[in-house]
Parts: C-alpha cells; sequence; structure tokens
C-alpha cells in the first residue's frame, strides 16, 4: 500500500515540463527557483528524460495524446488545465492567475491554485506543488471543473472584453485609446477592489445604483450613434447591473 509523499521527498524530485508556451516557462524557472530539480520546458513532441513528475502545459485539447506520449517517463502525471478532468493525468494543479510568458517566478505567490488527484498520493503531489510556488491551494472536483473554469474564464478573458469595449467608446468620444486604458485603469482596479472586499451589490454605484435612468438614456444614445455596434452588450450589462441594484435595495 502507497502512502504520500513528505515534503522533502516531493522536492527531491525531478520535474519534467512539458509545453513551453506561456505558463510553461515561468512555471518552469519558479519550480527551479523554489529548490526543485526542472527538466525542459519541452516541446511536445521532444524526447523525454525520466522524471519523478511530468507535468504537462500543453493546450487542453493535446493533453491526452502528450499524457500518452509522457507516461512512461513518468512516476506521476499532472497538468495545469482547470478545465480538464483527471481521465489522462494522476492529477492537476491549475493556477488561477492570467499569463503572458514574461512574468518573474513570483507571479505565483499568494494566488489561487486548483488541485485534484486520482490518488491520495497524487493531490498531496499537486497540493505540495502549490504551495512550494508561494499559492494557496484548494481542491476542485472533477464534476465542478467546468464550472470552476467558467468562473475563472469570466473574472479575466470576459472583464478584459468588457474593458475593451470601454476603450471603444471612450474612442469614439474623442479619447485616444492609450489614454482611455490609462485613466480607465484606476478606476476598473478601485472597483475590482470593491468588490473584492464587499461584493457587488455594495460596489455597484453610479446612474443605474441611483436610479437615474435619465442619464442611462442618454449613455444609451451616445453609444447608439458612435458606436451602434455595442449597444447591445451595453443594454445587456445594463440589466444585470440593475437586477444587482435591486438586490442591494431589499438587502
Amino acid at each position: 500500500m502507497s502512502t504520500s509523499p513528505d515534503a522533502s521527498e516531493i522536492s527531491r524530485t525531478t520535474v519534467a515540463v512539458i509545453g513551453a508556451g506561456r505558463l510553461g516557462g515561468v512555471l518552469a524557472r519558479a519550480l527551479m527557483q523554489v529548490g526543485f530539480t526542472v527538466r525542459g520546458p519541452f516541446r511536445r513532441h521532444e524526447q523525454l528524460p525520466a522524471s519523478g513528475i511530468a507535468l504537462l502545459c500543453v493546450p487542453d485539447a493535446e493533453i491526452s495524446t502528450a499524457a500518452r506520449n509522457a507516461r512512461p517517463h513518468a512516476t506521476l502525471l499532472g497538468h495545469v488545465s482547470g478545465a480538464t478532468p483527471l481521465h489522462d493525468v494522476d492529477f492537476s494543479m491549475h493556477p488561477l492567475q492570467t499569463f503572458t510568458g514574461t512574468e518573474t517566478p513570483e507571479v505565483f505567490h499568494g494566488i489561487g491554485a486548483a488541485i485534484a488527484g486520482r490518488t491520495p498520493h497524487a493531490a498531496h503531489a499537486a497540493e505540495h506543488l502549490a504551495r512550494a510556488l508561494g499559492a494557496h491551494p484548494f481542491h476542485v472536483d472533477d464534476v465542478h471543473r467546468a464550472g470552476y473554469h467558467a468562473a475563472a474564464s469570466i473574472a479575466s478573458n470576459l472583464v478584459l472584453t468588457v474593458l475593451d469595449v470601454a476603450e471603444q467608446v471612450a474612442r469614439a468620444a474623442g479619447i485616444r485609446s492609450d489614454q482611455a486604458r490609462e485613466l480607465l485603469a484606476p478606476l476598473a482596479t478601485r472597483t475590482v477592489e470593491n468588490w473584492r472586499s464587499h461584493g457587488a451589490s455594495a460596489a455597484l454605484t453610479g446612474p443605474i445604483a441611483r436610479g437615474d435612468e435619465q442619464t442611462v438614456a442618454r449613455q444609451r444614445a451616445a453609444i447608439s450613434e458612435q458606436t451602434p455596434a455595442l449597444l447591445a452588450l451595453f443594454d445587456q450589462l445594463c440589466d444585470s447591473a440593475r437586477t444587482i441594484a435591486t438586490s442591494k435595495g431589499s438587502a
């Protein structure tokens, strides 16, 4: 019967990182910085050395193939996908952060990391990797993985979509894109901090929170005239904000 390895045993384990994209490079550097023996990052079809852990940092659609290629060379096999189940690997560790590939290893400090394992041994390895990086591990079961990843995408990718819309509307109002980003970023940052501390209903401000539909109508008219392709999205966002404002009033 196998037992969970202790932290020192895992830290002595050689980790092969497969995938040299945005996450693979910074993850390899970070693991090396905290004392792991790291091989790679390897490109998907390179020959792999024998390793204690092989960590797949490849697109979700390629995990199954990469796992088959890596399995003979690793004792434990993990992936860093947020949405993909554990069918082809022993564990997962998904850093809850956005990456461009240019970050320093400290990017993992203080972030969440969704982990899961098919056995206690594998789950322990995922947890130790996350903690060694300075992240805060939390468990997400396969049945909830897609929903968890949807929440992450909304908080990152779809928020970015809304910010791009704000930039487009500002540009139509005569503000250069670079200036718009510079001016709107502190507003967006403070809004996120208020949401983090108090939740959406308490953080909501502006004309909808005040019930000032005349101002909303003037905003809508400007968008209809200057950026009509964005009008439907504006209406949907306003409707969602009204729902938040209603919950605020009834709280």
